[in-house]
């Protein structure tokens, strides 16, 4: 089935070179991949998945045509350029080197959630396959299901939005790279942090947090004893799951929005649990459903901007501009989808790291909890571990119990899009 582009809009054209917009999802097993099991699990769950078996194509406007071509998997950790012969043409691509299996998807055509039920399909026929278990069924989405509109549609086409209002003039955020001195570089790094879950759960339990609102008031801690004296607001951006207020919790698309969280001067002075109390506050009312479906209305206006334009030419310059007022407005990014909760599968799975480019080349923390574990990505565009220690500082000094796990270039495959040869 065909599927016409509108959430899509926004994500392709802000891709540009050595900034693809793909969703990385890297996971090491308990053992080494045996690659039958592999070859099976991936063929089954593509299966299962019609609507993410697509590639990007023309008639007169682009649209995500059926691709019937078997889904790419490679012996190797760099993967394959998408949207590509490399790649079958597909927006998605599996590979697996030892005992690591990587998911490379376009984050054009879903976000985490969505990614995160293709993995837990996956994962169910892999180990069930490798290991010769039956594992539980419940709540995972399997070959054989009847596949409702509900996946299938995007539910902005459906919703009443209210009007596009006015925005209120958000003063610049700070710039944590302007801020140290610092100059982006051509590959950005990670620097992955694990924390046990029961650990983290019980301090923000004990504190009024939750561990998106804790991590992002962690990290504003950190820049702020960093530049105590910078002038700049600093603004984290949370990523927010749009289905509940859609009311499509099933829909696959890429239906993120995002509430701000600021650390208002008055905050500098006042209790640790008094600050994390203030930023569920701001959580809480950016996320009522008025909010949500307000700043989904502005969404909507930004790709019917986009639309309004006949050129991809013009269409880039739109996205980059609402891409550069953005990064204006924004001084780090925390991700967090929710627990995995993988089922049975999650016993033989030793390590998960979530990447993906950052808004505005800020810095990203993308947060996974799979396996009893809390894995905190932390993405910036230098090497400079700067930041990083000034939040681990802030870990220690709160008594949480951190491993920080390894260091590496941040390695996600690019999308050949037609505006980009």
């Amino acid at each position: 089935m065909d599927q016409k582009l509108f959430t899509e809009w926004r994500t392709l054209y802000s891709s540009s070179w050595g900034h693809s917009n793909v969703i990385r999802i890297r996971i090491r097993m308990r053992d080494l991949i045996e690659a039958d099991s592999m070859q099976y699990a991936v063929e089954q769950t593509m299966r299962r998945y019609p609507y993410f078996c697509v590639e990007l194509k023309k008639d007169g406007e682009y649209y995500l045509a059926q691709n019937k071509r078997p889904v790419v998997i490679t012996h190797s950790l760099s993967g394959v350029k998408l949207n590509t012969a490399a790649s079958n043409y597909h927006l998605v691509s599996f590979s697996y080197l030892d005992n690591w299996i990587i998911l490379d998807i376009s984050h054009a055509i879903t976000d985490g959630t969505g990614a995160y039920e293709l993995i837990r399909t996956f994962l169910y026929y892999y180990v069930s396959e490798r290991y010769g278990v039956k594992l539980a069924q419940e709540g995972i989405r399997l070959v054989g299901d009847v596949i409702t509109e509900e996946e299938w549609k995007d539910p902005t086409f459906q919703v009443t939005l209210p009007p596009v209002s006015a925005e209120q003039q958000m003063p610049k955020a700070l710039d944590p790279e302007k801020a140290a001195g610092l100059k982006e570089e051509p590959r950005p790094t990670v620097y992955s942090i694990v924390i046990p879950e029961s650990e983290f759960m019980r301090f923000n339990i004990e504190n009024d947090g939750s561990p998106a609102t804790m991590v992002s008031l962690f990290l504003s801690r950190a820049i702020h004893r960093l530049f105590p004296d910078n002038p700049d607001v600093i603004r984290i951006a949370m990523a927010v799951n749009l289905r509940p207020v859609l009311k499509a919790p099933l829909a696959h698309q890429n239906l993120v929005g995002g509430a701000f969280l600021e650390y208002k001067e008055k905050m500098w002075t006042w209790p640790f649990k008094r600050q994390a109390t203030a930023y569920r506050g701001m959580t809480f009312v950016q996320t009522m459903e008025e909010k949500v479906l307000a700043g989904m209305a502005n969404q909507i206006g930004i790709t019917q901007m986009i639309l309004s334009k006949q050129s991809d030419q013009e269409r880039i310059a739109i996205a980059k501009m609402i891409d550069e007022m953005t990064e204006n407005l924004i001084t780090a990014t925390v991700s967090y989808v929710g627990k995995a909760n993988y089922r049975e599968a999650e016993k033989y799975i030793r390590d998960f790291r979530q990447w993906t480019y950052s808004t505005g080349g800020s810095i990203l923390m993308e947060i996974s909890a799979v396996n009893g574990k809390f894995t905190l990505d932390f993405i910036q565009p230098f090497t400079n571990p700067l930041f990083v220690n000034a939040f681990l500082k802030e870990l220690d000094e709160n008594g949480i119990t951190y491993d920080l796990q390894d260091v590496r270039n941040l390695e996600i495959p690019d999308v050949k899009l037609p505006w980009r040869e």
